[in-house]
């Protein structure tokens, strides 16, 4: 037996990295998962991970940024398998870049995808959570946000604090109504960290070394296992908490 047997949960951004390591971690303890993302093959391939261990997972084509597609994501999700527990907002367009070089429109999107994405997800799943007697949300934020030195993270590290609010906000409004409302900001061994280690090897290794732990996170065995608890029992008095998966680095205060 699983500890999240019997429960149902969607993934955005499932298709690789952080999200494919949530969703991989939650179906091993028993969760149904619906796989959301913009890409059908990538999905296609960790619904196939998950069948093989006989976990039951289903895929919902979702652009984050658009709230029909969100919208049918979640119909979707609660009549395949009966109902929604669990939501992981892991989907994020990135802005990244010094201020004056960051594009209307890329900051625009990282709000779309970010925040606003997380607003209308919560609010879309709320009434499946209150009609299962409640529910755990985890949203996802970054220790960019911070960092003493902010250059060329500034957007990036706005659109991931107004999530931690939406956070904040979720805990206070609906913990009656046994929802619980989590933020982790993980270092994760994602194909976008795999990509920046290799393209400026240097700099990784002197980020790397401000780790305490050493190293970056693996994405199911750190980061997916640390959401498994984070929305199973144990951690049912946990609310309103941003929690640095980050080996030690950060601090946020």
């Amino acid at each position: 037996m699983g500890i999240l047997d019997g429960k149902i949960a969607i993934v955005t951004g499932a298709g690789q990295g952080v999200g494919r390591g949530i969703a991989l971690a939650m179906a091993k303890e028993g969760a149904a998962i619906s796989l959301a993302g913009r890409t059908r093959s990538t999905l296609a391939k960790v619904q196939a991970e998950i069948e093989t261990f006989g976990g039951r997972a289903t895929v919902a084509i979702c652009d984050v940024k658009s709230a029909d597609d969100i919208n049918r994501t979640v119909a979707h999700t609660a009549e395949t398998f009966g109902g929604i527990d669990i939501l992981i907002n892991n989907a994020q367009e990135v802005p990244l870049g010094r201020l004056l070089d960051v594009a209307d429109d890329a900051f625009l999107d990282g709000f779309l995808s970010g925040p606003l994405a997380t607003f209308r997800l919560m609010k879309a799943c709320h009434p499946h959570f209150v009609t299962r007697g409640g529910g755990a949300v985890v949203n996802l934020a970054t220790a960019a946000a911070v960092r003493w030195d902010m250059s060329t993270y500034g957007a990036y590290a706005a659109v991931k604090q107004a999530t931690r609010s939406l956070t904040r906000a979720a805990c206070a409004e609906w913990g009656r109504d046994n929802i619980r409302v989590n933020t982790i900001a993980p270092h994760a061994m994602s194909p976008g960290m795999e990509f920046w280690i290799k393209a400026v090897p240097e700099e990784a290794a002197a980020f790397i070394a401000t780790i305490p732990i050493g190293r970056v996170g693996d994405c199911e065995t750190d980061i997916g296992r640390a959401v498994v608890f984070l929305v199973g029992p144990d951690a049912r008095y946990l609310s309103g908490a941003t929690i640095p998966l980050d080996g030690g680095q950060a601090n946020f205060d």
